[in-house]
């Protein structure tokens, strides 16, 4: 009984990765389940049907799988940084990074949400976190005075811009990593209080 649990849940994860792949690849609109079952190694469709309810079911599989990966990646950097300005910083270096360690499943999610309608609670949960990171920063003398929900969507929205750009064609290492700098130096400055004169 075990073995045959552990064969199906890997199975189901193969079947999750090959479906990322192709999403990433050709986009969700071509990612059929033929298509999917191809990349994956699966003589037919019927594996996939085996483990998924439908095509949304999957894609909510990916989703999650996809989730978990970048929260594996960007969390401990975030949790490392102390302070509002460091975390701000951390999370905004993480993010441009991620591109470059975790391209496929960047590229996927992307899609995934634009072209899919996916919901994923680590993107529709940022505006809010953000919101209330801002907000406690300039509590604490961090930040400088402006609406937080504003500056949250800005924050978001230029991000989004940045890390989708660099997924369509990704850049070297050394580069990917010089603009995920001038990215944090910018939103730092721009959120720094006046008595700061605008430094990091």
């Amino acid at each position: 009984m075990r073995a045959r649990t552990f064969t199906e849940s890997g199975r189901r994860a193969q079947i999750v990765r090959a479906a990322i792949a192709v999403i990433a690849e050709a986009g969700y609109l071509k990612a059929s389940f033929s298509r999917i079952a191809k990349h994956a190694g699966l003589s037919s469709t019927g594996m996939i049907s085996y483990h998924f309810a439908g095509k949304e079911d999957l894609l909510k599989a990916c989703v999650t799988e996809i989730e978990e990966i970048t929260g594996a990646f960007m969390q401990p950097r975030i949790d490392a940084a102390v302070g509002h300005v460091a975390q701000l910083r951390a999370y905004v270096e993480a993010n441009v990074d991620l591109v470059g360690e975790h391209p496929t499943e960047v590229r996927a999610l992307i899609d995934l949400v634009k072209n899919a309608g996916s919901q994923s609670d680590a993107v529709n949960g940022r505006l809010a976190l953000f919101e209330e990171h801002f907000r406690t920063g300039q509590a604490a003398g961090a930040f400088g005075a402006f609406d937080a929900r504003t500056a949250a969507l800005s924050f978001t929205t230029g991000l989004d811009a940045v890390v989708a750009t660099a997924a369509a064609n990704v850049p070297e290492p050394a580069e990917l990593a010089r603009i995920g700098r001038e990215l944090a130096d910018l939103y730092v400055r721009a959120t720094a209080p006046e008595s700061a004169g605008g430094s990091a």
